[in-house]
């Protein structure tokens, strides 16, 4: 008997949902996805999974985590806050004996790193209203990650791969493409969840570089680009002013033009500018690495 097959008759999600009670709360941003053709793509798409220990949050009435755990991943580590839904996905762990853990609680002030073992992965439907602060959390851990296999609003989607030179291209761009590859997989309609949120929501896989595209600190690049984005119709030498440092010595340390704008600098050349502003503060003997936290990556 195949030991990651299917288990029979277990019941529709829509059952599952009434049964339980399960009507989605705005408050949580909650939206359900329960067309398994489509939960199963996605469970594909994160594939392998045999091998990794796979990381699911916010899996409510357990959709997607059945097609994970049908699609081969040994274990899956689900976390949850909504007390409803634990009920719900205790029955789906009695249905794959030893393959389901659920962890009640919130994904904000959980570390998945710490939950699981290497190598790991992170499949998720995220909630709309926490997707880029959870986003941002796990990049600070990136290299403890195989891939991140995640369910964004399109228009964060579109954020996370743009180009210098377009509206999207901001903050949360540089520090993704900074540390990881990131490649847009598929679109879902509105429709296909439920309730149907007004927006489409877009599949992306984040995997760890190597090697970040520069050498710096992860505070100084997202200060120097909360800097250069807060103003980014103004040229670099007005809106790094508010850095508290000679903007124009900063920009010729880098070899940056100092009339040009944020949007127009590669990932690169922020991360120059990171360099910079650190070397600046520690030559005025500001701040030591030490003082700041060992955030370093690369």
């Amino acid at each position: 008997m195949d030991p990651h097959a299917a288990p029979a008759g277990l019941p529709p999600l829509r059952e599952v949902i009434a049964r339980h009670g399960l009507a989605a709360r705005k408050g949580l941003g909650q939206n359900f996805l329960l067309d398994l053709n489509l939960t199963r793509r996605i469970a594909r798409e994160a594939a392998p999974l045999e091998h990794a220990a796979v990381v699911e949050i916010g899996p409510g009435p357990g959709g997607l985590t059945r097609a994970l755990l049908d699609c081969g991943a040994g274990h899956v580590t689900a976390i949850e806050r909504d007390e409803r839904c634990i009920v719900a996905l205790e029955e789906l762990a009695a249905a794959y004996p030893g393959r389901l853990t659920i962890i009640a609680g919130d994904a904000l002030t959980l570390d998945p790193a710490a939950l699981v073992a290497a190598p790991r992965k992170i499949v998720a439907n995220l909630p709309y209203n926490i997707a880029t602060p959870l986003l941002l959390r796990w990049l600070r851990r990136i290299d403890q990650f195989e891939s991140l296999t995640l369910l964004f609003q399109k228009e964060v989607a579109q954020r996370l791969v743009a180009k210098p030179r377009t509206k999207d291209y901001g903050r949360l761009t540089i520090v993704t493409q900074w540390l990881a590859s990131v490649r847009l997989l598929f679109d879902i309609p509105g429709r296909a969840f439920v309730p149907a949120p007004k927006v489409t929501s877009t599949l992306v896989q984040i995997v760890p570089r190597q090697h970040p595209l520069g050498d710096c600190r992860m505070a100084d690049l997202e200060r120097v680009t909360a800097a250069a984005f807060g103003q980014r119709r103004k040229m670099l030498r007005a809106s790094l002013r508010s850095l508290g440092h000679d903007s124009d010595a900063l920009l010729a340390a880098t070899g940056i033009a100092p009339t040009a704008r944020a949007e127009e600098l590669p990932v690169e050349a922020f991360c120059a500018l990171a360099r910079a502003l650190r070397a600046s503060e520690e030559a005025a003997g500001g701040a030591s690495p030490d003082e700041i936290g060992d955030d370093k990556t690369g």
